[in-house]
């Protein structure tokens, strides 16, 4: 049986054909969601893609949380649907508040388009188990609301209980706090980042990297071991 893992489409979503095409190389069947259907089509797993989604209006994210899709994806992730935020996605799931803290602009007021190291801090999240912890990645970023924020005392939490998934190495391109990239909740099956893997899935396009395909295979093989 293949594994089905669904895209959803906001008005304004530019990264949803990337995205699924990532699913279809890691060997995944990739589903097209709907914004205003509640319908998830049984997939599963989600990736929220990237993007400006209501034109970033209020906040990135701040309408698109509000959509009927988001109704039942909250839901589910809370039951434990591996769902996957990024960049606009991760900026969603901030504002669903399925994962703590928040975005705001990068802190030199532009857009910003660069390929970027990170870390990654955990590999014990269902998206990225098919990487090591400790080691050091190349993924496209581009976002203008990339600059992850919060508490000082959600920020101990995330430190303390290992949640922070991703973090920016030799420079912090926006701003965000403690170098943060990509965060999880407490049961690491939703996973946010600012960084774009989807761009990173094959040597001939985007970055020429595939430096972002174990995103992919990570949950495509957990999915595969729970079946």
């Amino acid at each position: 049986m293949t594994a089905r893992i669904g895209v959803v489409t906001f008005p304004g979503s530019l990264d949803d054909r990337d995205t699924q095409r990532a699913i279809r190389l890691a060997g995944a069947e990739p589903v097209a969601l709907w914004h205003k259907d509640k319908d998830l089509k049984q997939v599963d797993a989600v990736v929220l893609p990237g993007g400006f989604s209501y034109g970033d209006y209020l906040r990135a994210g701040a309408i698109s949380r509000f959509s009927p899709v988001m109704e039942t994806l909250i839901d589910q992730a809370k039951a434990g649907l591996p769902v996957l935020g990024i960049c606009n996605g991760f900026q969603v799931l901030t504002e669903a508040h399925l994962l703590p803290g928040g975005m705001l602009g990068n802190d030199h007021l532009h857009f910003i388009c660069r390929d970027q190291k990170l870390r990654v801090e955990s590999a014990d999240t269902a998206w990225t188990a098919d990487y090591e912890a400790g080691q050091e990645i190349h993924i496209p970023l581009k976002n203008m609301d990339g600059r992850y924020v919060a508490d000082e005392r959600t920020l101990d939490m995330l430190e303390a209980e290992g949640r922070v998934v991703f973090r920016y190495l030799d420079v912090n391109p926006n701003g965000s706090l403690r170098d943060i990239a990509g965060i999880t909740n407490e049961a690491g099956n939703v996973v946010g980042l600012m960084p774009h893997p989807e761009h990173a899935v094959e040597p001939l396009v985007g970055s020429g990297r595939t430096d972002g395909l174990p995103f992919f295979t990570s949950i495509l093989k957990k999915l595969v071991a729970a079946s």
